[in-house]
Parts: structure tokens; C-alpha cells; sequence
């Protein structure tokens, strides 16, 4: 049964936060860490590449819940030397609440030291930013360069403005040499822009159901 919460753009189903404005679910409804793990952090090679490192600085388009960030900070704090630090930098323009957060992230209870530091501000290693506002303001703006990019915005049909060609330009334009991007989507347009802006884009096995998906790296 859904629970409608308007004055948050959000319901839930079954345990799984879907926002009203773009009728779509912050993750999978089946599992959203495994999904989160398989498309952002397997498709990147974070496994491999958060090791021997001083510093890694991964950029993502939509926070939502967080889970994301947690899903790569609990796998920085697995292989990464003790001394580096994971720096990572989100595009949100419609927030969640810290409660909602909370209720969205319970379904994982393995995750629940690293959220509630997350939610308390405690980060030990890492340094993180919300980018709060229109990302099509916000990352031109920006002046950081990610060595990994996790491009997670609501499906493209129902977000359009997030996927097209200028919005992969920026994206280019802020990944550092050799970096590298992973998205859930397989999208024909999707890849087409981020081919035609520079990206060398490969089309691997999806996550769950999702027969394919989309990764890459710059020059």
C-alpha cells in the first residue's frame, strides 16, 4: 500500500521512497546497495582504484538517499590506506530530509553506523559535499575535476533536463584525465551525448533485471 507524502515529493512502497515528481524510485526496488555496488562502484573499478591512493574524489549527480556515498565510503574504508581521504561531491536540487534519509537507509542495517555519521556529520577520512540547487547552474560552476563520476539522476525519460548533451559536457569538462563514468542507464541518447562530448563508452551488464548499462572513461 502506498503512503502518499506530498509536502515531501516523496511516497513510499513497501519501504522504497519513489518521488511524486518524477514517478520513479530513489533505487531498486529489489536491492538498492546491491545495485548501488554493481553499477557505481564495480563499474568504475573502485575495488582496484581506491587502493595505493592519497586521495580519490568521486562527483555524482543526485544524492538522494545516500546510499550511494555510503556504498563507496564503506568500500573506501575497506581497501583504501588509512591515511587517504575520499573526497566526494553531490548534485542535489530536491533534498530529502534527514528523517526520510533515515527511513529509506534502515532497509540496510549493515549501513547503520555509517548513516547515522553520515546524518551526524561525523566523517572520519572523507570530506563531503551537497551541492544543493539546478545542476545545470551548480556543476558549470563548479571547479573540482572527479576521478569517478556516478551519473544518478531519475530515469532520463522522466528527468530529460539531467541527460543531454550540455550536461555531459559539463560533465567531461569536470572529470579529471583517465577518469571515468558508471550509470544504471543504457539509454540511446544518454550514450550518444556522452560519446559526442568526448567519453569512451562501453555498454556492460546491467544490474538485477537490466540487461545492459553504460560506463566510460576520458582521454
Amino acid at each position: 500500500m502506498a503512503e502518499d507524502l506530498s509536502d515531501t515529493a516523496l511516497r513510499w512502497e513497501d519501504g522504497v521512497p519513489v518521488s511524486t515528481r518524477f514517478n520513479d524510485p530513489y533505487y531498486a526496488r529489489s536491492d538498492g546497495l546491491a545495485e548501488s555496488r554493481h553499477v557505481f562502484l564495480d563499474g568504475n573499478g573502485l575495488a582496484t582504484r581506491f587502493q595505493g591512493v592519497a586521495r580519490f574524489h568521486i562527483a555524482e549527480m543526485g544524492f538522494g538517499t545516500g546510499l550511494n556515498f555510503l556504498a563507496a565510503w564503506m568500500l573506501w574504508r575497506d581497501v583504501a590506506a588509512s591515511a587517504s581521504v575520499l573526497h566526494f561531491t553531490s548534485f542535489e536540487l530536491y533534498p530529502m530530509s534527514p528523517d526520510e534519509q533515515r527511513r529509506a537507509l534502515s532497509a540496510w542495517p549493515a549501513l547503520s553506523p555509517l548513516a547515522d555519521a553520515m546524518l551526524a556529520g561525523d566523517l572520519p577520512g572523507v570530506v563531503l559535499d551537497v551541492v544543493h540547487g539546478n545542476v545545470r547552474d551548480t556543476l558549470p560552476a563548479w571547479e573540482g575535476a572527479a576521478d569517478a563520476w556516478f551519473l544518478d539522476g531519475f530515469a532520463p525519460a522522466r528527468n530529460p533536463d539531467m541527460w543531454g548533451v550540455d550536461m555531459m559536457q559539463s560533465v567531461h569538462d569536470h572529470t579529471a584525465p583517465k577518469g571515468s563514468f558508471a550509470t544504471y542507464t543504457a539509454a540511446g541518447h544518454v550514450r550518444r551525448s556522452l560519446q559526442a562530448v568526448g567519453f569512451h563508452v562501453r555498454k556492460v551488464p546491467g544490474h538485477g533485471t537490466k540487461r545492459e548499462m553504460l560506463v566510460g572513461t576520458r582521454d
